[in-house]
């Protein structure tokens, strides 16, 4: 069984990683990482990371809250404008944007700019975070089982690190956007 130091560090290092505006790594790599190297249940480890994930979002959030208290009549106008045309879709783009590879700050720095209700964020996007972090324990956990016959438990840790950073890098060159529309532009036409 995991030591309470080594269930604080997956949440530590979910936390810190998802500061990283823009450019943080996958939380389904981070939380199958975490299950190759920490002795605990999937579902804790999946807690764990989403719940730093979501936190780290969270003070994203609130600094463009406060911010948006900062700005000019004219632009406060027509964000209540776009918080009514917008607002009803606001939890399902943020369970959709923490649940997926998609980039979250597009979704997570208006919603704060609008002020959004902050419980509501934090549930949706914790809820977001959490469907595919216990996906990617579990799937460390699974990996480390099947693989443990053919390779030794350092290189298969150092493999999914490489394969984190490799997955990271394609995720901030590739326009996951266009690459969509170009695949479904290909299956209608």
């Amino acid at each position: 069984m995991a030591l309470l130091y080594e269930l604080l560090s997956v949440l530590a290092t979910s936390f810190i990683l998802n500061l990283i505006p823009f450019a943080g790594p996958s939380n389904l790599l981070i939380a199958s990482n975490a299950a190759l190297l920490v002795d605990s249940d999937p579902f804790t480890i999946g807690f764990l990371v989403a719940l730093g994930s979501a936190t780290a979002k969270f003070i994203h959030y609130i600094v463009t809250f406060f911010i948006s208290g900062h700005i000019g009549k004219e632009r406060k106008e027509r964000l209540e404008a776009a918080k009514l045309k917008f607002g009803r879709w606001a939890p399902l783009a943020l369970f959709v944007v923490a649940a997926t590879p998609l980039p979250d700050e597009p979704v997570v720095i208006p919603l704060g700019l609008l002020k959004y209700n902050p419980v509501k964020f934090f549930s949706a996007y914790f809820l977001g975070k959490l469907s595919i972090t216990i996906v990617g324990a579990y799937l460390g956990q699974v990996s480390e089982g099947f693989f443990a016959t053919f390779i030794s438990q350092e290189l298969l840790i150092v493999i999914s690190i490489v394969f984190t950073i490799i997955l990271t890098i394609v995720l901030l060159e590739v326009d996951l956007v266009k690459f969509a529309e170009k695949v479904l532009k290909r299956k209608i036409g």
